[in-house]
């Protein structure tokens, strides 16, 4: 029992970008007890739990940011990123009356946020609400860290996605050829560095197209295609 109440009572720490600073969820966070708050600049995101991103917006910045075209650009950023990314989206129904938004537009915009860019939506209704998502999640995280540790062979689902599409950029290489690359040399910079030899040896992957690929990965080069069949 008593190792059950220390891992519950854990330091948690969270990082809150500068910004942050003044703002009421870092105020809030900061009269909880076990919880430590530091502020330095984020690259992406509002707050940092472990290797979890929190990008929080309210209702109304999140209406305007898609109707100034922002929101997609952002989302398409925070994808991309390494860590983890999840958005708190804070605040009522009523504050989108400022902002005239038709509520299928909202739903478009939420749907191509959690389906196309796979970002989590996490909703609350004040600072004082997304303060006790993050720590929430922060409990969520340490729960599961020994677990994830375990774990940590497997690659994200979300960075193995975006490596198989880089390497379907590759003319002859399809979404079969593309995850037997990414298998047998492990990473996209690998498969990219193979020789036309090493290519060789993915099922499926014959002279022509290993050398075809190294032409088209070095220009400079001759066309160096050969004549074996694949």
């Amino acid at each position: 029992m008593r190792g059950e109440e220390s891992s519950v009572r854990q330091p948690i720490f969270v990082v809150a970008d500068t910004r942050e600073n003044d703002g009421p969820v870092v105020q809030i966070l900061r009269t909880m007890p076990g919880v430590e708050v530091c502020c330095q600049h984020l690259r992406i995101g509002d707050y940092q739990i472990n290797d979890r991103v929190f990008e929080r917006k309210t209702l109304l910045d999140f209406s305007e940011s898609i109707i100034d075209g922002r929101l997609f650009s952002q989302a398409h950023r925070l994808a991309s990123a390494e860590q983890l990314v999840a958005i708190i989206l804070e605040g009522k129904t009523a504050d989108l009356n400022q902002s005239q938004m038709r509520r299928e537009a909202l739903q478009g915009a939420l749907i191509s946020l959690s389906l196309l860019f796979q970002i989590p939506i996490l909703r609350s209704f004040d600072p004082a609400e997304s303060a006790r998502l993050l720590i929430y999640a922060a409990q969520q995280l340490n729960r599961h860290a020994n677990d994830q540790l375990i774990r940590r062979g497997r690659r994200p689902k979300r960075r193995r996605r975006m490596q198989l599409y880089l390497l379907q950029g590759l003319r002859g290489i399809g979404s079969e050829k593309a995850e037997r690359l990414l298998d047998q040399f492990g990473s996209v910079e690998a498969a990219l560095s193979a020789s036309a030899e090493e290519l060789q040896q993915v099922k499926g992957i014959g002279c022509k197209l290993a050398h075809s690929i190294r032409w088209i990965l070095e220009p400079d080069s001759p066309n160096p295609f050969c004549e074996a069949k694949q």
